[in-house]
């Protein structure tokens, strides 16, 4: 990915389509997402307001114009006391998956916390989720919590998996 000219901005409203589509790439592999059935771009837009260029962003990754992923970070809870605490979650095309995408967007998560005023980062991801753990930990993520079996997807208790990092 290095190679190809991507380029990060904050999304704006006329993304959410595209948003959307690369979300509901992930819910038939039951490793990403607890949605069972595909959302819709209407559900998907309270969550999208909540989103601020300065506060807690919604950025898409470009190559050639096209969104290829997106990361969001959200309020890890609603209580002023956790305000510098921000959940991230990272969504890739299919086609573009593998190629370190995950990577570009942590170090830039990170490097952007300061002036985000985020002290903390968590991550809620499924315990069989081997490969977004060791992109976590490859950044310095370690295991903060374990709720175990508290998802089921198709008849299978998951675990849920807490990963943070302190800035």
């Amino acid at each position: 990915m290095q190679q190809q000219s991507y380029e990060i901005v904050h999304a704006a409203k006329e993304d959410l389509n595209d948003i959307v589509e690369i979300y509901n790439t992930t819910i038939d592999s039951r490793m990403v997402t607890a949605d069972l059935e595909p959302v819709t771009v209407e559900s998907r837009v309270k969550w999208f307001e909540e989103h601020s260029e300065h506060h807690r962003p919604l950025w898409v990754m470009k190559v050639d114009g096209q969104i290829i992923a997106w990361l969001s970070f959200s309020s890890f809870h609603s209580r002023a006391a956790y305000d510098a605490t921000a959940e991230i979650s990272i969504y890739i095309s299919p086609t573009h998956r593998s190629r370190g995408i995950g990577s570009i967007f942590l170090q830039k998560a990170i490097e952007e916390c300061p002036r985000l005023h985020i002290r903390n980062i968590v991550a809620l991801v499924f315990g069989h989720n081997e490969p977004s753990l060791a992109l976590l930990r490859k950044f310095g993520f370690e295991q903060w919590g374990l709720l175990p079996g508290v998802a089921n997807l198709d008849g299978i208790d998951r675990n849920l998996v807490m990963m943070g990092m302190k800035i």
